[in-house]
């Protein structure tokens, strides 16, 4: 039988054997481009961290989870964002084993779903309307309200997040009516219309115990300058989503409007960390160390 180390929130290494973690890597459709490479680095640096604490790993992917292919284990590390590898998955949270992100978590990050919790919370997000790709357009008074200062809309698909660059693009009003029939063209049913926030975009990246918090300018770069905004509020805001939606390792990106104001534009489980990927992985580690220690279940 597998033993427990005696301090699992130790970073150090244990030559005692804990037991088998499965590590679900995230389907290729949805790690766009460049993603896909990052999505599995970080999944890898992360094993590596549970491994050298004495973890084995079992490494499968999101089609063999909605396969119903599903190794037993005491601890999943969960990239998977489709919904039928959730449908799969979401057993698991009743049934004791620690699942980081839980599938309930990653389906909340489903803009369809997103704007509904966050419409019920006091979180900025902006103007969302969710609506069918294959409707009649929505009225010219809700239309008009997503572009007040005549800006462009964004439309970006409903489901999951960018698959390819064309699942979210910025159009006039004049141009929403062609920019839906390419989404039904391409077979997806859903989109978010979305009112434009003016000012500098920042992406944010955590774990939901507040070990890791970084974030960058989205302009510039991780290398570049960083905006001259407020720290604090974006923390903040960045870690009161990840608690409604239910997230521990998260990322997302925020405007600001004003150096002290906020807003929400999109928030997603479990992210690449790309430009602090080792120091992401050691995070994130220790808190799932942690989170195994303490059994948490809600």
């Amino acid at each position: 039988m597998a033993r427990r180390a005696r301090n699992l929130d130790s970073d150090s290494r244990s030559d005692i054997v804990l037991g088998p973690l499965v590590a679900i890597y995230r389907s290729p459709s949805y790690s766009p481009l460049q993603h896909r490479v990052n999505d599995t680095a970080i999944m890898d640096a992360t094993v590596a961290q549970l491994e050298a604490q004495g973890w084995q790993a079992i490494k499968t992917t999101e089609l063999e989870v909605e396969q119903g292919r599903l190794p037993a284990a005491p601890l999943y590390l969960n990239m998977c964002q489709g919904s039928l590898a959730a449908e799969q998955l979401m057993p698991l949270e009743s049934d004791g084993a620690v699942v980081v992100n839980r599938p309930s978590s990653a389906l909340n990050c489903h803009r369809y779903r997103l704007v509904k919790r966050l419409g019920d919370s006091t979180v900025p997000f902006p103007r969302t309307l969710i609506h069918a790709s294959s409707a009649p357009l929505p009225p010219a008074a809700q239309l008009k309200a997503l572009s007040p200062d005549h800006q462009k809309v964004w439309i970006k698909r409903g489901d999951v997040h960018a698959e390819r660059p064309e699942d979210v693009v910025a159009t006039s009003l004049a141009q929403v009516a062609d920019a839906l029939r390419a989404f039904t063209g391409r077979g997806i049913p859903w989109v978010a219309l979305q009112e434009h926030v003016p000012g500098p975009v920042v992406k944010f990246y955590g774990v939901t115990d507040g070990r890791f918090f970084n974030w960058y300018g989205s302009e510039a770069g991780f290398a570049g300058e960083r905006p001259a905004v407020d720290e604090n509020r974006l923390r903040a805001l960045a870690f009161e989503t990840a608690a409604i939606l239910g997230l521990e390792v998260f990322g997302g990106d925020v405007a600001f409007p004003e150096p002290d104001r906020p807003v929400l534009i999109d928030i997603n489980d479990w992210p690449s960390f790309a430009p602090f990927r080792e120091e992401a992985a050691q995070a994130i580690a220790a808190y799932i160390t942690h989170r195994v220690a303490h059994r948490k279940h809600t």
